[in-house]
């Protein structure tokens, strides 16, 4: 299965989710992006992936991502990304064992690819 196939199937996934597309960017999410710019947004995703999931053993597990707060945050929840629970369950990442860069990569491509779309669809609204 080639990228594009996955991520065509895991957004599919995704969008047929109540819970999961219950999120979408709001206009204050959108206009801190569009100030930081998608390069600063790909650098926060990095970080809360590394710092908040990357860990093999997390004290907090399930609790260590806000509902809000950061356009992040957001696409995390939409993504299945935020936590090891949901990474086990939709992205095949085994809790217990620290995530391997390419792991933490993937996450993070998975999660702005969330972001562009919405950021998309905002714009076809206007």
């Amino acid at each position: 299965m080639t990228k594009d196939e996955w991520y065509r199937q895991l957004f599919e996934w995704l969008d047929n989710s109540r819970f999961r597309s219950s999120f979408h960017l709001k206009k204050k999410d959108i206009d801190y992006i569009n100030e930081k710019g998608l390069d600063t947004i790909r650098q926060h995703a990095k970080d809360f992936i590394a710092k908040r999931e990357a860990p093999a053993y997390i004290a907090n597990d399930g609790k260590q991502t806000p509902m809000k707060g950061h356009p992040v945050f957001i696409a995390q929840h939409a993504t299945a990304t935020c936590c090891r629970e949901c990474i086990r369950k939709w992205h095949k990442m085994q809790p217990g064992k620290e995530l391997s860069q390419v792991q933490q990569d993937y996450l993070v491509d998975v999660i702005m690819t969330w972001i562009q779309k919405e950021i998309e669809g905002q714009e076809h609204k206007i």
